[in-house]
Order: C-alpha cells, then structure tokens, then sequence
C-alpha cells in the first residue's frame, strides 16, 4: 500500500509530463534520483486519461523493469501523445481531463487447462488478467470490471482484445492474474500556455 503523499507526488509526476510536453513540444521525465526509495524502486504503471466517460488515452506496462516514477512519466506521456487508437490530448483535454494512476502487483501465474476453469477461478472485480498466446497478447485492468456485467463478458472482451474467439483455448496460453492500486486526480487544472 502506498502512502498519499507518493501518490500525490505520481499524479503530479504524470501531469507536469503531459503539460510540459504541450507546453515545450518537448517531453519531460523528471530525474528518479530525486525521489525517495520507494519511487526509485521498479514498478509497473498503467496511466488512464478521461474527460467525464471520455477516454483520452490509457498506456502502461506489466513488467516492472523501471523506476515506478519513471513509470509513470513515460505512461503518463505515451497516454496523452501516442495511444494509437485516440489523437493526441489538447490544451483543452488537459485542463479538463483526470489522471489515473494504476499500480501493477506482480502477475500471478493462473494454472488453469480450460475456459470454464479459468472462469471460476478469476475473482471479479479484483484481477486483472493478462492472457499471452504466440503473437496473441492482451490485458484487462481490475478498473474494467464495473463496465462489463460479468465474468463471462470481462473474458470475452479479453480474448476479442487479443484477436482470439471468446471460448477458444489455445495451445501455449499462458494466464496471469495482478491487482492494482489505484488512484486518480480528477482535474481541473491550469491549461498550458
């Protein structure tokens, strides 16, 4: 469990990147060796950008390869600039948009043979799952759980995500499950100049 004051310090981390990039053109990833230990320590980060019910942008990563607060930045950054499915937030979005930062634990291997083993094995709304099969790769954070009804839609929208038919058990799949901390600013905010 994090402290406030680390996920306050995130949450600025994640908007002073995005506002520096609109503002420079430039983008910003601050220093890790000025953070505490805590910060500086690996983590893996998903950052989501919403205005209202809107999404802007979500980006992250599941393996903890970097400092969390670099993490962060570069989430931070890669939802506002370079999300392939959305444009690029504006000085608009910005001022209006929230930032949510969602903490990756370690994934859990899932040691399940089948769809319906898989199914009764997923708690909902608590995992996330990572599903990994050859070229086929996708996740779902714990935050989509309230936006499904079930237990059967979250995994069917997990494999469509991959490119697979719902249902369909490949061979080599490999499971995962995570939890997230998750917290979020909610905005407004100055515009950049």
């Amino acid at each position: 469990m994090m402290y406030e004051y680390h996920r306050r310090v995130l949450l600025d981390v994640a908007a002073v990147a995005v506002h520096y990039q609109l503002e420079t053109g430039r983008p910003h990833v601050p220093d890790a060796g000025m953070f505490d230990e805590q910060l500086r320590s690996p983590g893996a980060t998903f950052v989501t950008l919403e205005d209202g019910e809107d999404l802007l942008g979500c980006i992250g990563s599941l393996e903890p390869v970097r400092p969390l607060v670099l993490d962060v930045a570069h989430n931070a950054l890669a939802a506002a600039f370079a999300d392939p499915r959305l444009p690029a937030v504006t000085t608009e979005d910005y001022a209006r948009m929230s930032i949510k930062i969602s903490v990756l634990s370690c994934p859990e291997p899932l040691r399940v043979a089948t769809y319906d083993e898989l199914a009764c094995s997923v708690r909902p709304g608590v995992d996330g799952l990572l599903l990994q099969a050859g070229r086929h790769r996708s996740t779902l954070l714990p935050s989509v759980w309230p936006k499904l009804s079930d237990v059967a839609e979250f995994l069917e929208v997990l494999w469509r995500k991959a490119g697979l038919s719902p249902g369909r058990w490949p061979s080599g799949i490999a499971l995962s499950r995570y939890t997230t901390e998750e917290f979020a600013d909610p905005g407004p905010r100055s515009r950049p100049l």
